[in-house]
């Protein structure tokens, strides 16, 4: 059985939190145990960012992802899980966050984010 992605990976947030506002991701990776990662449902804001003693990365759901693809109604998903625009296309084995993660990334480098 294939595993359901709920939020961006440590790696992906990472990337994300270079370029979006840490307001905007939804969940937390705490790493304070670097054996075992854990991913928490609370908004970054809402977490303890500012503890020494914790090492915490913000994360995205799929629905944060979605909220900051402007104009969402440009994007289309179709059957094979590629999400694309008039002039760009994104291909994804069918996992929605990492094919989310992919066009948010594309839209910032080409100044659309």
């Amino acid at each position: 059985m294939a595993t359901i992605k709920s939020c961006t990976n440590v790696e992906q947030s990472r990337k994300l939190a270079e370029f979006l506002p840490l307001e905007s991701a939804d969940m937390i990776w705490d790493l304070t145990n670097p054996d075992l990662p854990t991913i928490r449902a609370i908004p970054y804001e809402d977490s303890d960012y500012n503890n020494k003693y914790l090492s915490i990365i913000p994360a995205w759901s799929l629905a944060a992802l979605l909220k900051l693809i402007p104009n969402f109604n440009m994007f289309k998903r179709t059957i094979e899980c590629k999400i694309e625009t008039t002039n760009h296309s994104i291909d994804k084995a069918c996992d929605l966050v990492d094919a989310a993660f992919e066009m948010v990334c594309w839209l910032k480098e080409n100044n659309e984010l």
